[in-house]
């Protein structure tokens, strides 16, 4: 079984395809398979798995934890579809401020790896969707962070206007009120 990893426009996020075997049965796919991860130059060692289900229209994010405890992610939607995004918020970054979006499906088996120093969202598109995604830390409340999620100044064209938000990401800071006390920053 093989991956097959599309860059992104953001230097460190990308997309990940895995092959699988479908037929009358159903489907097989290796999800992940630390070796060959490390062949293609993804060596990540995850220590933690988070499951989160969420109805149509919720949009979770965009959600970071700092240097504290800081979190890569690889996420994969396994039930409905999910338009996941990262935003490079590494201060001096050539892509500071930019995002990319991928959608993220069951069906699609796609896995987006979101890196350190990126802000991470998603917005469920189906009637209910599950997001399983790997961490490279702990959850640690204290080194949570957040970028508001229709910031102008990020302009993410997300393909909902009025999503469900939580109350703490409803007030979620600006990219140039994060700028104030930024928590990365991007090395060549």
């Amino acid at each position: 079984m093989g991956i097959h990893i599309t860059p992104t426009k953001l230097q460190g996020a990308v997309i990940i395809d895995v092959d699988s075997f479908r037929d009358a049965r159903g489907f097989f796919a290796e999800t992940y398979h630390k070796a060959r991860y490390f062949e293609r130059g993804l060596a990540y060692d995850f220590v933690q798995d988070n499951h989160s289900r969420s109805s149509k229209g919720v949009l979770r994010g965009l959600h970071f934890q700092d240097m504290t405890s800081p979190q890569d992610k690889l996420l994969r939607c396994t039930v409905g579809r999910i338009f996941d995004v990262a935003v490079d918020i590494r201060v001096g970054s050539p892509t500071f401020g930019q995002w990319a979006g991928v959608e993220l499906s069951a069906e699609n088996m796609r896995q987006f790896l979101v890196p350190v120093g990126f802000a991470h969202g998603f917005l469920t598109l189906s009637d209910v969707a599950e997001l399983q995604y790997k961490c490279t830390n702990y959850y640690a409340p204290a080194a949570e962070g957040a970028i508001r999620w229709d910031d102008p100044d990020v302009a993410i064209d997300w393909p909902m206007r009025d999503p469900i938000l939580s109350g703490k990401d409803a007030v979620a800071p600006s990219l140039k009120e994060y700028l104030k006390n930024p928590k990365f920053e991007w090395k060549a």
